[in-house]
């Protein structure tokens, strides 16, 4: 069978090492897999295909260090996740048996108990007896709080493959951010982050574990992972199994293009990812252990976590070359898959093989320079004049609140008070406002659109919070971007925390227009919530704050971010993560906590967020471009990433935007019903559920109406806007957005650009 398309050069700059255990590992696991019946009898393995793909040499390629007992721990458990992924194919996959799936897997968190003492269920099929096996053998040696995250991951793993099921019976093909995040889960990286710390013996610090730069090292590592497979394993998915999760096919769907350039176009995302994943080791990770003051031993642990995280993406890459389980060359060769040679010398550019890998980094590090050097290389405040806009294809009718009026009287009172629109004595670039500013960009306009059912003090709320986050992302970079370091913004950042006390007493007094509309925002939210609500409130409003200081952090670097990073981080200076908890905050408790955290409410939540960030990026691209200098803008970063002319990066960015609604379309007409019957809810959790989506929907088509609507983004507004002086290069302006706070008779916040 012919190959469907050249493998692309691969960026990989660290050589692959071979550890010394691998017959050993080679023998004990073929020894375990007989044990739990995955070779002969299973039905899904004989003995011919556990030795050609030979999981031992993976392990010994992605984990050279590891001890021989360790290592064999690790096969073992990398022979039961990829019998795991052959099983279910074969089972449910084929068949399309969703009920049998759901079964199947609902069962497999029995196996995984936090303390192994309280496994009590029996094993009745292979994967079962497999993981209890693991289980007991693996999580003994670490603490309470790793064995709750690799839980977790393992836990995404399994049952994230009803997402592929439903896929593949529907027989659709996802939109590439959908995709991206979906194979975080499925695919198993963040497992296989997980089984690094172990085979290390380099736990990361609980305190650390969920911070943004040990997130994004694991989203990173997983997402390089992820795509180097689908481009190794693409012939076998789409042409023998009939799989639709598979990158190259998402792009060649996406893009409308050829197999051979949707190729390259994953690879050229890959590079990106494992950029990235350096940026942020260099860049991230000292400040944050520093800013825990943790000790030698932890520091130790966790840059021995991410030379591991390392050691597998170059041992990963070397076994995907051997391995008969994907197109790679070897089969064509004769090579056996399982013996440490080289195979053909032009599947890769340069020379291939153990003992060769290093000889490949000069040339990897030099076709990859000049896509690294152009994220730095952006001349700002270019002339671009306006850009056309699509057609936003709203799907869903704007109202208006008829208390918009005054909600604009009060509007304006409150920002006066607050001393919004007055410069901050002694602190230059502080006037960033006025009045005549304030009402051109009407922010009660937009809180009128998200809100049309508010009462007049709920409306008022919801503008004032638009008002103050929109400020202060305006604030951020005209103030803090004057210095060469982030001390005084981070020294900004720490005093606003204490504006959002817990327990609304201990706040110090206010000392600028920032501290001051922070402080009697808090008040008026977070009054009426109980202790849990509040908290949960609090840490969304943090999630926007720190997101600011990563894009100051972006322009004293001079750097356009990397575009998986950029989407990710776009909804949280986009204040998703505030909205989603105001709006379960704002549902009571009629709805379980674990509902919000599932896949389909996940997915609505995101595909709402992406399309308004990707909308006003489009609406705001002079303005941040040509006016304020900026490098946070999705037509920018889409130039940047495919090197193309701003029609082409428009087109991506809109069709995109365009595939973000089909999906959260979708989800509301397919998987919300599909959701309340998996968890048998409530007519009440049913409905509350439903009413989310629709003030979701007003959430979308208000946020429309406010672009078309404001003094903002047109040129002559721009111009006007601009003629005392020019701003000091501003980041995206944003404010946290809201949504169902009519229960709490208070409105929610909402992002605005």
């Amino acid at each position: 069978m012919s190959q469907p398309f050249e493998l692309p050069s691969f960026y990989m700059p660290y050589p692959a090492r071979l550890n010394p255990h691998l017959e050993g590992a080679r023998v004990h696991s073929k020894a375990w897999a007989r044990g739990m019946r995955m070779v002969e009898g299973s039905g899904i393995w004989d003995e011919s295909d556990f030795d050609s793909h030979d999981y031992a040499l993976l392990c010994a390629y992605t984990h050279p260090d590891a001890s021989g007992p360790e290592l064999d721990l690790i096969t073992d458990w990398y022979v039961w996740v990829f019998f795991f992924d052959d099983h279910f194919l074969d089972i449910f996959k084929r068949t399309r048996d969703m009920p049998g799936a759901k079964a199947y897997l609902d069962r497999l968190p029995a196996f995984m108990p936090i303390h192994p003492e309280d496994a009590t269920e029996t094993p009745t099929n292979q994967v079962e007896e497999g993981l209890a096996d693991l289980w007991a053998r693996t999580v003994p040696a670490m603490s309470e709080d790793w064995r709750r995250r690799f839980k977790e991951s393992t836990r995404h793993l399994l049952e994230e493959s009803l997402w592929e099921l439903a896929n593949i019976d529907e027989g659709r093909v996802s939109n590439p951010v959908e995709y991206i995040e979906m194979r975080r889960k499925v695919g198993g990286a963040p497992w296989s982050a997980n089984l690094v710390e172990h085979a290390a013996g380099a736990e990361v610090p609980a305190v650390v574990a969920a911070s943004r730069p040990m997130r994004v090292l694991k989203d990173t590592f997983s997402d390089g992972v992820h795509l180097r497979n689908d481009i190794f394993s693409y012939q076998r998915e789409t042409q023998e199994e009939g799989e639709l999760a598979n990158a190259i096919l998402v792009l060649e769907k996406f893009l409308g293009c050829g197999t051979q350039e949707a190729a390259d176009a994953v690879n050229d995302l890959l590079t990106s990812r494992l950029q990235q994943f350096e940026h942020t080791a260099l860049t991230e990770v000292e400040p944050l252990l520093l800013e825990h003051r943790l000790g030698p031993d932890a520091w130790a642990d966790v840059f021995t976590y991410v030379k591991g995280l390392q050691d597998w993406q170059s041992g990963g890459h070397e076994w995907h070359m051997r391995s008969s389980r994907y197109m790679n060359g070897a089969a064509e060769t004769g090579v056996p898959e399982q013996a440490p040679v080289a195979v053909a010398a032009d599947v890769l550019t340069g020379p291939c093989g153990l003992g060769t890998s290093a000889a490949r980094l000069v040339s990897s590090l030099v076709a990859s320079a000049p896509a690294r050097l152009r994220s730095f290389a952006h001349v700002p405040f270019q002339k671009v004049g306006p850009l056309p806009h699509p057609d936003f294809a709203m799907p869903y009718e704007a109202r208006l609140s008829p208390h918009l009026e005054g909600a604009r009287r009060h509007n304006v009172e409150w920002s006066h008070r607050m001393g919004i629109l007055e410069a901050v004595p002694g602190v230059p670039g502080s006037g960033v406002w006025d009045e005549a500013r304030l009402k051109d960009i009407d922010l009660p306009l937009c809180a009128a659109g998200i809100h049309p059912d508010a009462t007049p003090e709920e409306l008022d709320v919801a503008s004032d919070w638009l008002t103050w986050g929109t400020y202060a992302d305006d604030y951020y970079p005209a103030v803090f971007g004057r210095t060469p370091d982030m001390t005084a913004a981070k020294a900004c950042h720490e005093r606003l925390l204490l504006f959002m006390p817990l327990d609304l007493a201990t706040m110090p007094a206010p000392e600028s227009p920032l501290e001051r509309g922070l402080a009697d925002l808090w008040q008026r939210t977070a009054g009426p919530m109980g202790p849990d609500d509040r908290r949960t409130f609090r840490a969304g409003v943090t999630v926007m704050l720190e997101s600011w200081l990563w894009e100051l952090s972006n322009h004293k670097q001079h750097r356009i971010p990397e575009p998986v990073d950029y989407i990710e981080m776009r909804r949280k200076t986009f204040g998703s993560d505030l909205t989603m908890s105001l709006c379960r905050i704002g549902h009571g408790n009629s709805v379980p906590p674990e509902i919000y955290q599932t896949r389909p409410v996940r997915a609505l939540e995101s595909a709402a967020a992406d399309y308004a960030c990707l909308m006003n990026d489009i609406f705001s691209y002079q303005k941040e471009i040509e006016f304020e200098g900026e490098v946070h803008n999705a037509v920018l970063v889409v130039q940047n990433f495919f090197d193309c002319g701003v029609d082409e990066a428009l087109g991506i960015v809109s069709d995109l935007m365009a595939s973000r609604m089909r999906e959260f379309q979708h989800v509301v007409a397919v998987q919300l019903p599909a959701l309340f019957e998996d968890f048998g809810l409530d007519e009440e959790a049913r409905a509350a559920l439903t009413t989310y989506a629709d003030e979701l929907k007003n959430w979308l088509s208000g946020i429309l109406t406010w672009h078309a609507g404001c003094f903002r983004y047109a040129e002559e507004d721009l111009l006007r806007h601009n003629t005392k002086a020019t701003p000091a290069p501003a980041g995206a302006l944003f404010a946290p957005s809201g949504l169902g706070m009519s229960a709490l008779h208070l409105s929610a916040p909402m992002p605005v650009n």
